[in-house]
């Protein structure tokens, strides 16, 4: 008898940070009866939500402490504004005071976010250099993982979080980039970026490409437990080899070499991306 796979995409951010952690491990921190949301949003007629739409839940990955911190997709494209920056900064803080007293305490990320919240834009900015000051001093300790699962993706200050993590997991469903197609195109024009053409959005932002190029780890398919066990599997393998923000001289190296007269499509993309890693890897065998 075959598994009935669960959508991973179709949970809510809570219902996903649940299923990744050990079965009955959960333990929700600054719920959304602790009414910790956003001051600014109400004055600007929008309706804030009692967490920010961040979601802090503490548990166990096979049997180790953990925390998993997610970014609601469906409230405000889940953009990060200044009380959901700071849960999700203190989350990662507290999880490295727990591993410099040598409880070892993991921290998976789920993005599913635009980037910074337009309505709280410097506060927002503000938080994400936090988030990534904080995500630099945890994986001192332990690896910290993102997932992307879709269907809003990563985007804007938030994909450069996601980048400083020590994994990426994305199913094909997900994006990830710096700044999404509709921005592309209302910036620089439709000849540019055609944001409607789907094909082209994802052969260029999506999970298979990400990973194919090696700016991302791990393609799963959209199952929750396919995901819940990959993630426990990241977790025990500990730190990878190389940290991507490590080999900037590599990546440079490649920016510096393409030819920009080239007709560079995103499958012909792949293979140098790919060998810019491998030569990563193999600088510090």
């Amino acid at each position: 008898m075959t598994r009935r796979r669960e959508s991973f995409t179709e949970l809510s951010a809570r219902e996903r940070s649940i299923r990744l952690l050990d079965q009955d491990t959960a333990r929700e921190l600054l719920g959304p009866f602790d009414r910790m949301e956003s001051p600014w949003l109400q004055s600007q007629g929008i309706t804030p939500q009692a967490d920010d739409g961040c979601i802090v839940i503490k548990g166990s990955f096979n049997g180790k402490p953990g925390v998993v911190i997610a970014l609601e997709g469906s409230f405000q494209g889940g953009s990060l504004g200044e009380v959901s920056g700071a849960k999700m900064c203190a989350a990662l803080d507290l999880a490295r005071e727990d591993c410099e007293r040598g409880i070892m305490t993991h921290a998976v990320l789920l993005l599913e976010t635009g980037g910074v919240r337009l309505q709280e834009a410097n506060l927002g900015l503000a938080a994400v250099a936090e988030i990534m000051s904080s995500i630099i001093a945890l994986r001192e300790f332990v690896p910290v993982t993102c997932v992307i699962a879709g269907p809003v993706g990563c985007f804007g200050g938030m994909s450069l979080a996601a980048a400083l993590c020590s994994n990426i997991v994305m199913t094909r469903g997900a994006r990830l980039g710096m700044n999404g197609p509709e921005v592309i195109e209302q910036e620089s024009g439709i000849d540019e970026f055609d944001a409607s053409d789907r094909a082209l959005t994802w052969s260029i932002h999506g999970g298979e490409q990400r990973v194919a190029m090696g700016l991302a780890d791990v393609l799963v398919n959209d199952d929750a437990a396919e995901i819940a066990s990959t993630v426990r599997n990241l977790l025990s393998q500990g730190h990878p080899a190389v940290q991507r923000t490590t080999a900037i001289n590599t990546y440079s190296q490649l920016i510096a070499n393409l030819d920009p007269s080239t007709q560079w499509d995103p499958i012909s993309l792949r293979q140098p991306w790919h060998d810019a890693r491998a030569a990563a890897y193999e600088e510090t065998a």
